[in-house]
C-alpha cells in the first residue's frame, strides 16, 4: 500500500465527496451553453465569464452543492490556458505613467502630491505639541498613517499595472534608467512620487511569477529616434508630446514612439543572445 503512495483508508460520512474530476476532457469540450464530459456526454451549463477562443481547457470538475442529503445545485470548475506570444515595449514618464508599444497609455496618479497639503497640516500639528507627550504621539500616529496610505495606494497601483501588462504580452522590455539621477534632478519629487524603481521591481516579480520574459534595454536616446525609419530626430522639449519624423512622416505620441524603440532594441538584444547561445 505504501509503495503505491496510498495511505490509511478514512471514514466517509453520508453525502461527503460528491464531486469528481476529469483530468482529460478531450478535444473541443466546450460549445455555446454546453460542456462535454467523458462518458456522460454534453451537459448544459451557464458560463460565468467569456472564454477566449484560443484557450485550451486543461481540467474540468463537477461538484454538487448540497445541504444535508438534499441537492440544491451543480457547478463545474474549469481550468483554461490562454497563450499569448506578444512582445511589448514599455516607456515610463511623468505625464503618462507608462506608454506601451501598442499604444496603451496610463496616466500617472499623484499619490504624494495630492495629499501634500494634508500632510503639511498634520506635520505642523506635530511640531506644536510638547515632544514626548501623549498628544504628540497621537499626532505622530496620524502622520504615519497618512504615509502608510500613500505607500499602500502606490504599491497597489503598481501591482495592477504589472498584471495588466502581463495579460497583454509574453515578453516585456523596459528602459534601464538611471533612477538615482532622476530622483536628484529638477523633477525629483515627482519621480519619487511615481516610484519607478518599485514599479520595475514589482513588474519583474510579476513576470517571474506568471512566466513572462522580462528584460531591461539601453535607454539612451529612446525619445530621439524614429521607430519607423530609425532616423535620429534630435532632442525634444518636455512640452513637445507628439513625435513627428521629417524623414518618413511618421506621427504618433512621443511616449508611444519611445516604447516602440524600446521594443525594437529588446527584440534585437534577445535575438543576439539567442544567436550567441
Amino acid at each position: 500500500m505504501w509503495e503505491n503512495n496510498f495511505g490509511f483508508p478514512r471514514f466517509k460520512k453520508v453525502g461527503q465527496l460528491r464531486c469528481f474530476v476529469f483530468s482529460q476532457p478531450g478535444r473541443n469540450p466546450l460549445r455555446k451553453g454546453a460542456v462535454k464530459l467523458p462518458v456522460i456526454g454534453w451537459v448544459k451549463f451557464r458560463s460565468s465569464r467569456d472564454i477566449p477562443e484560443d484557450a485550451v481547457v486543461k481540467l474540468s470538475s463537477r461538484c454538487e452543492k448540497s445541504i444535508g442529503l438534499v441537492c440544491h445545485d451543480y457547478f463545474a470548475v474549469g481550468c483554461i490556458c490562454a497563450t499569448t506570444y506578444k512582445a511589448l515595449g514599455v516607456d515610463v514618464g511623468l505625464i503618462s505613467f507608462i506608454a506601451t508599444s501598442n499604444g496603451l497609455c496610463i496616466s500617472r496618479p499623484r499619490f504624494f502630491v495630492d495629499v501634500q497639503r494634508q500632510l503639511r497640516l498634520l506635520q505642523q500639528r506635530v511640531s506644536r505639541k510638547v515632544k514626548g507627550s501623549h498628544n504628540w504621539r497621537k499626532a505622530q500616529k496620524k502622520v504615519a498613517k497618512l504615509h502608510e496610505h500613500i505607500t499602500n495606494t502606490r504599491k497597489n497601483f503598481h501591482w495592477q499595472v504589472a498584471h495588466q501588462l502581463c495579460n497583454l504580452a509574453s515578453t516585456i522590455f523596459v528602459e534601464n534608467l538611471n533612477l538615482v539621477g532622476l530622483s536628484r534632478g529638477m523633477l525629483g519629487k515627482h519621480c519619487l512620487d511615481a516610484g519607478f524603481c518599485q514599479f520595475f521591481q514589482i513588474l519583474e516579480q510579476c513576470c517571474f511569477k506568471r512566466g513572462v520574459y522580462f528584460q531591461k534595454v539601453d535607454s539612451r536616446k529612446t525619445s530621439q529616434i524614429c521607430p519607423h525609419c530609425g532616423t535620429e530626430t534630435g532632442k525634444k522639449d518636455l512640452s513637445e508630446r507628439v513625435h513627428v519624423c521629417e524623414n518618413c512622416g511618421y506621427i504618433t505620441d512621443r511616449d508611444v514612439a519611445a516604447a516602440q524603440v524600446v521594443l525594437q532594441r529588446g527584440l534585437a538584444a534577445a535575438l543576439a543572445n539567442g544567436q550567441d547561445a
